[in-house]
Order: structure tokens, then sequence, then C-alpha cells
């Protein structure tokens, strides 16, 4: 697998939204993250759940586009999720295994499958419809893409941006990225507020117009909540202006710079304004301590997982 980094630097290249998202919050974040690749111990849980959620809308929606209804197409999904959950002879993460104290224990097998059945189930004739793709004639689900952002690194390398989108879809009249969100905090206006503005949001209308030539008005947030006793779904949008993806565009090109900055020096600074924001950040523990001692820190509570953008999503 390709290095999103430059050969012998740590200056990144090849960026997703994640990876942009972190540098964006804090450059120590960036740092730990994307550099050193510590990732809170649990954390991979969630990010497994979130693949074979999108696996599953994927296997769903192929089945349907070969012509199989509803029924043949969910019996094929929940086999492919059973199967993609068996792990060395015993279920992954059986909800009876895990303490009901924990919230990720919110995130297990049952829960994964009955969620993806009752979504499949609500949206079986759901008006945003998935668009086909102009050039290849196939439906426009699960789309990697790959580009370059337009300028480049002080080292004549261009910067490419990365990622995945779920879907694009046409709903009355008009196309959006659909992004599908799994959480289990409530479906209120709080949680949807998150998202506008949002680097993640834009991003996707940047690479739907550049990667797919799909010009789209913004983004469908397709949020499911999941809790022990039922999983909910609620459907928001977030609109783009031309304007304000230009706008996403310039910033870009400045964050994207200062990165080179503090690759060059070796250092990336603490955004110390930022650690009781976003739920609060989960280095806030190390960075309280005196640099001499972080390693240790990050070492005892931390593990390593890393992260990069020029890796496909999962297995097909």
């Amino acid at each position: 697998m390709p290095s999103p980094f430059m050969d012998g630097s740590r200056v990144q290249y090849a960026w997703d939204s994640t990876s942009l998202g972190w540098l964006k919050e804090c450059p120590r974040k960036y740092q730990y993250h994307m550099i050193e690749g510590w990732i809170g111990r649990g954390d991979s849980i969630h990010l497994e759940f979130g693949i074979i959620y999108h696996e599953a809308h994927e296997t769903y929606e192929h089945a349907r586009f070969e012509g199989l209804d509803h029924d043949t197409a969910l019996c094929r999904t929940v086999r492919h999720l059973l199967m993609r959950t068996w792990r060395d002879g015993a279920p992954w993460r059986a909800a009876k295994d895990l303490s009901p104290d924990d919230k990720a224990s919110l995130k297990c097998r049952e829960y994964l499958v009955r969620t993806v059945v009752w979504y499949m189930d609500k949206f079986q004739d759901d008006p945003a419809k998935t668009k086909m793709s102009a050039h290849s004639g196939k439906p426009m689900i699960e789309l990697h893409f790959q580009f370059e952002a337009g300028f480049n690194i002080n080292f004549d390398q261009p910067y490419v941006m990365c990622g995945y989108l779920d879907r694009i879809v046409e709903f009355q009249g008009q196309a959006f990225v659909m992004d599908r969100k799994t959480t289990t905090s409530t479906l209120g206006s709080y949680y949807f507020d998150q998202y506008d503005p949002d680097n993640q949001m834009s991003f996707y209308t940047v690479a739907s117009q550049v990667a797919f030539h799909t010009p789209v008005k913004g983004v469908i947030v397709d949020a499911a909540q999941i809790a022990v006793g039922f999983s909910r779904f609620v459907r928001s949008f977030v609109f783009k202006t031309p304007d304000q993806i230009g706008e996403w565009m310039q910033d870009l090109q400045i964050y994207l710079r200062q990165a080179e900055v503090y690759a060059e020096k070796n250092y990336w600074p603490m955004n110390d304004k930022s650690c009781h924001k976003y739920g609060g950040c989960i280095f806030r523990s190390i960075c309280s301590k005196s640099p001499q001692v972080r390693d240790k820190f990050l070492e005892s509570s931390f593990e390593r997982r890393e992260w990069n953008p020029l890796e496909p999503r999962g297995p097909r």
C-alpha cells in the first residue's frame, strides 16, 4: 500500500476528510493520530462497526440493481452480515458477552443486524434514488475517489484528495451525496448541527463535483441511533452553495501549507482551545502531562493503528 507521505518526509500529500479534520481541530491531535498512529483502546470497534454497516448497504443496493425484490435482497444482506461477523468460530461482539454499562457494547453484532434490517424496511421505497454513472452505467454506490487538489506541495508533488462516498442520489430533481452515520446519541437538532458547517460535508461535495462530474446541492445525512431496545432513523440535509465551496477550497490550501511547515519543523503545536471541544479530545489527558513523560502515558493508554487515506475500505 503506498504511503500518504512524501518519500523520506512527514509531509502528507494524500488527504482524506478524517486526516484533514484532525489537522483543523488541532495540529497536535493530527500528530498523535496521523503521524504516530495512536488511537484510543476500543476505537477500532466503532470504525469496524461503521465499515460493516456500509458494506451491508452496498450489498443490499447492488442486489436491488440486479433485479432482486426487497425481501430477497435483504436476505442476501443479512447472510453477508452474519458471515462477516463470525470470527474464529464465534460471533463478533455478541451482546451477551459485553458489559451493558459500556456504551461501546451497543456496537455489537445483534444491534448491527437489527439496525440494517430496520433501515432497509423503512427506506425500501426511498424517494432518494441512486443515480447511475453516465460513464460506467453502474449505480453510484460506495464510490472511491482520488483526485488532484489543483495546487502543489513545495516539492512540486500535487496534493491528492481521496476517500469514499456512500451514494450519489437524486431527490426531488436535485443531486445529493448521501452519507450514512451510526450513533448512540439522540437524533435531534443538536446532533445534526455538527454537520453544518463541517469539513466532511464540504469535502464530499467537492469530491462529487470534481471526481464524478456531478454537481450536487449538498449532502443528505441519514443517521441511525442505536439503543438497547431500538434503532431509530432520521434524515437531514446540508446544503452547500458554490461560494461556500470556493471558500472551503481557499481555506484548504492554507491548511495544507501550514501542515508542510509543521512537518518541516517536525513540530505540531497544541491548540489548547480545542481540548474540551468535540466531546473532549481523547488526548486531553496526555497533553495535560509534561512533554517529557507523554510518550509513556501514550504507550500505556493507547494503541497503534496506522491511518492511511489510500487504503481501500474493508473487504469487498
